[in-house]
């Protein structure tokens, strides 16, 4: 999906990185290394998942996870999702617990680190993990415009960073490689295998991390998609063999419907490698019928994941829209299809669920600072039950 962005407008074999260079950005954070008591005793051994992109789903499928009655209670830290659930894997279609119980993570992604500088402190966490009750932070790290290209090292710590205080929460993260622009996963593999590897190697003791290796492709066919995917996975494995990977999928992650395709190329030809789901974007306003029919579709196929969606218009920006926002909210808790919303920001956009100027004031809990789509997500988020 294009959208205004602050500007007018396989394989088994792993690739070599440089030794030298993964070193010095896996060395380089801000955070504490240790892992966090928060994440608990060392799970269970999980069923061997299947291979994602299988043609049905399973005979047995896993059972699905009761939940307790919702409550607006802050979690203690024995029940926080990281907690509760552990060491995630893919079963079939679906995203499943240590204990292989079928699970959603909700939750919210930020803006560009480098265009929201003041919205992730400490106490904005405390809000999303305590006021909000969010599972899940998606932390979105531009490429370019601004990002990873410019200082490797600086967003590569600050992504680290969130990572440890998203756990520290007992929230999950993902960690977003968030390229748009240019559209080619390819122009930016080097540097995708060279953050990975060294983000991979930091993290993989960790059970909260999630890898989405490309943001938005667009402008290229799935077998492009697909080939970059078996270049970088390869990568991450070598050091985190464990950790789910969320991939990108055609059309800017719509399954290929924005360029005028659809779902089946990928469901005719997937990653054949455990542990791999398929991200799938949306924009409320603009996106409706036709994308919730091939998310339908797909997902009776393929482990899909919503990495990122807005209450808007495909801008990012443009009319909220309620109505829709929420019949796709119920469609994805149907489904069991985990999500994060964009943004947990206070960028002039009304995406943002944050009002302009909210970050620099470092109050984020209540809905004094909400805009409509935050106070929207912030009610779904605190409403529906928890694991």
């Amino acid at each position: 999906m294009r959208r205004w962005r602050l500007f007018a407008a396989a394989g088994a074999t792993v690739v070599a990185v440089s030794a030298a260079t993964v070193a010095a950005l896996t060395t380089t954070t801000f955070g504490s290394t240790a892992v966090s008591a928060i994440e608990g005793p060392p799970s269970a051994p999980a069923a061997t998942p299947a291979v994602s992109g299988s043609p049905s789903r399973s005979s047995s499928p896993p059972s699905v996870t009761t939940r307790p009655s919702a409550t607006t209670r802050p979690p203690s830290a024995a029940s926080t999702p990281l907690a509760i659930n552990g060491q995630l894997h893919v079963c079939g279609v679906h995203l499943c617990n240590q204990r292989d119980k079928v699970i959603q993570l909700r939750g919210v992604s930020t803006h560009g680190l480098q265009f929201a500088p003041d919205c992730y402190p400490g106490a904005a966490l405390d809000a999303l993990a305590r006021d909000w009750r969010s599972d899940l932070l998606r932390i979105a790290m531009y490429v370019q415009e601004g990002g990873l290209e410019t200082d490797p090292a600086g967003f590569t710590a600050k992504v680290n960073t969130l990572v440890d205080q998203a756990a520290a929460r007992g929230m999950y993260a993902i960690v977003d490689f968030h390229v748009l622009n240019p559209g080619d996963p390819t122009v930016n593999l080097e540097r995708a295998k060279t953050f990975f590897a060294a983000v991979a190697k930091r993290n993989a003791a960790r059970k909260n991390i999630i890898y989405e290796i490309a943001n938005e492709p667009n402008g290229v066919p799935w077998a492009v998609v697909k080939a970059y995917a078996e270049k970088v996975i390869p990568v991450i494995r070598a050091q985190d063999p464990d950790g789910v990977v969320i991939v990108g999928s055609r059309g800017f992650s719509s399954l290929g419907i924005a360029e005028g395709s659809s779902a089946a190329e990928t469901i005719a030809d997937p990653v054949r490698l455990p542990n791999v789901m398929y991200a799938f974007h949306f924009y409320a306003a603009s996106h409706k019928g036709n994308y919730r029919a091939e998310l339908t579709k797909a997902a009776a196929k393929l482990p899909m994941f919503v990495t990122e969606f807005g209450t808007v218009t495909f801008t990012g920006n443009g009319a909220f829209d309620a109505a829709s926002t929420t019949t796709w909210l119920d469609l994805l808790d149907r489904l069991k299809i985990s999500y994060a919303n964009w943004t947990f920001s206070d960028i002039a956009e009304s995406s943002a669920a944050l009002k302009p100027g909210a970050c620099a004031g470092a109050h984020f809990t209540g809905t004094n600072v909400l805009t409509p789509s935050g106070a929207l997500i912030r009610s779904r988020l605190r409403t529906v039950d928890r694991f």
